[in-house]
This record gives structure tokens, C-alpha cells and sequence, in this order.
């Protein structure tokens, strides 16, 4: 069964690709390269440090989701480890796709030469998740509730509809507070149990997680136009539903995936204009890390090497 699972991932994402670029492709086909480079080229300077600094504070608060999950093991580590960590982790499994499963790998090789065993980590990559849906979720519900005619720009749904989902978003979010601060029993499901976290670890996870998520909106929000920008609370709910897709589509990156969603949300918006602040945002949020990451990943590797050289010559 194992075995199969490792094919079907990728076949997945694959296919996933292959749909979104077929599908993006006939939203496309009448928009120029030079249309798009020209909406590059208009982006003011000031606009480019902004979107920089929406990045810096999205992996910031990334790297505040393994800090909460270490102090929820009772296991705090140094922020410098932790952000390296958290930059890697998220950088590859953002472009590979599968990042519960590439993200683990990577978790798995760093932490545990800190003292953590497989069970710890996979508690820590576990809460790393669930924080974001956790803040997905919840700031999902506050746009909903603030701009229900969003699910109208996908959905032939009444905006009622929308700020309904809202509340009752909020009112999950909710839930899951309340069992932290009455201690609720564990759930158990099959051989596995699941404890909400201590309240102090919860109020963390509702400041964290928004963080990173309105920090990578924010880099397509500054990367649009001032003149016909839908304002950032639209771009952040285009946002939330975009790039939840395409994380549920395994694409690598989402590719296709993010593009065509935030085309079909904001059909008032210029296409030039949208695919150029989302090529801003693979670059600034998906390439560069990505380029960083594997320079971390290759000198980690390298030392680990040289150590393992080093204790076979001692012995």
C-alpha cells in the first residue's frame, strides 16, 4: 500500500498541473508577454519594498508555527535553528508540493539531531498544519463575514450564503478554543489521540497563523496596481481560497492552480496585471527561498558528512 502511496502523490500533482494549464491556458490565450512585462515593469520601487517586507514577516511568523509546536512539547529551541529550520522546511515543500510529507523529511533530519525522536516530530509537524488551517480557517471567516460577495465570484451562491459560512467558520475556531480552556477530553481516532494544546499555546496559534497568511497576500496586494486594486481584504479572501486549492491540489508550487483561481475571482481586474503579481509572488515567496534553501540544504549535508568522515577516522 505504502508503495502505491508513493506513486500516487506525484500523479496527482501531475495531473493537477496538467488541468490548471490547460484550464489557465484558455484564460490566457488572448494576453500578450509583452503585456505582462509591461505590468512588471509598472510596479513602482516602493511597491517592490513592501512586497519584499510582506515575505520577510509571512516566513517570520513561519518559523513562530515551529516555535509553538516545540513549546507545545515542552522542547524550546533557539530562534536562529528554528528560523533556519522553518525557511528550509517551507521553501521546498511550498515548490514540491505534498508539504505534509516533504515537510516532515526535512523536520526530520534537522530536529532530530537536537534530541527529538520521530513521535515528537510528528506531533510537531501535525501542529505546524493545523495552525495553518487553523488561521486559514478563522481568517477565512472574518472575510466572509466582512466581504460575502467573494464566494460569488466562484460560486452561482447568494452572498447570505457567504457571510453564513463565515459565522460558522468562526464558530469552529471557536470550539477549538473552548476545548483548550475547559480541557477537553482527547479525541481519539483509531490508534491515535489528539490533545488541545494549553491556552497560552492556542493564543498563539490565532495570532500566528494570520500573520503568515495576510504577509503573503500582502505581496500580491502591493505587486497589483493602486489604480483598480480591489483593496487588501478581497486580495487576502482571493488569497485564502487561491492558494488553499492549491495546496489541496498537490501541485508543485500550485502551479496553474493559484493562477487561474485569483483569474476567475477578479475578473475586474486587468489579466496582465494579476499574472504579473503573482509571478512577484512565486518569486519573492516560492524561487528565491527556494534558491536559499538548497544552499542550506547542501552545506547541512556537507557537515553532517564531514562529521561522519571525521568519526570514522577517530575509530
Amino acid at each position: 500500500m505504502k508503495r502505491a502511496l508513493d506513486f500516487v502523490w506525484p500523479l496527482i500533482g501531475v495531473a493537477a498541473v496538467l488541468l490548471s494549464g490547460w484550464l489557465l491556458f484558455n484564460e490566457l490565450k488572448s494576453l500578450s508577454a509583452v503585456d505582462v512585462l509591461n505590468s512588471l515593469a509598472a510596479i513602482p520601487l516602493h511597491r517592490w519594498a513592501l512586497a519584499v517586507g510582506a515575505t520577510l514577516v509571512a516566513y517570520g511568523a513561519l518559523a513562530w508555527y515551529d516555535r509553538i509546536a516545540l513549546l507545545h512539547l515542552g522542547k524550546p529551541l533557539g530562534w536562529g535553528f528554528i528560523s533556519l529550520v522553518s525557511f528550509t522546511t517551507y521553501a521546498l515543500s511550498h515548490n514540491i508540493g505534498a508539504s505534509v510529507i516533504s515537510g516532515a523529511a526535512v523536520r526530520y533530519r534537522a530536529y532530530s539531531t537536537k534530541g527529538l525522536n520521530a513521535v515528537e516530530i510528528g506531533i510537531l509537524v501535525a501542529l505546524c498544519s493545523f495552525t495553518f488551517g487553523l488561521g486559514t480557517i478563522m481568517l477565512g471567516g472574518f472575510v466572509l463575514i466582512g466581504e460575502p460577495e467573494l464566494v460569488t465570484r466562484l460560486f452561482d451562491i447568494p452572498e447570505t450564503s457567504g457571510r453564513i459560512a463565515g459565522f460558522g467558520l468562526l464558530m469552529l475556531v471557536g470550539l477549538y478554543v473552548l476545548g483548550s480552556v475547559m480541557r477537553f477530553r482527547p479525541m481519539r481516532i483509531g490508534r491515535y489521540e489528539l490533545i488541545y494544546p494549553r491556552p497560552m499555546i492556542v493564543l498563539r496559534q490565532l495570532f500566528a497563523a494570520p500573520i503568515e497568511l495576510l504577509g503573503a497576500a500582502g505581496i500580491i496586494y502591493f505587486a497589483l496596481p493602486e489604480a483598480g486594486n480591489p483593496g487588501f481584504f478581497v486580495v487576502a479572501g482571493v488569497f485564502l481560497g487561491s492558494f488553499s486549492a492549491a495546496l489541496l491540489s498537490n501541485a508543485p508550487g500550485g502551479l496553474g492552480v493559484l493562477e487561474f483561481v485569483f483569474l476567475k475571482a477578479m475578473p475586474d481586474v486587468s489579466a496582465s496585471d494579476v499574472i504579473a503579481a503573482l509571478l512577484v509572488f512565486r518569486l519573492l515567496y516560492l524561487l528565491i527561498p527556494l534558491l536559499f534553501a538548497c544552499v542550506v540544504v547542501i552545506v547541512f549535508e556537507r557537515q553532517k558528512l564531514l562529521q561522519l568522515l571525521k568519526r570514522d577516522q577517530i575509530s
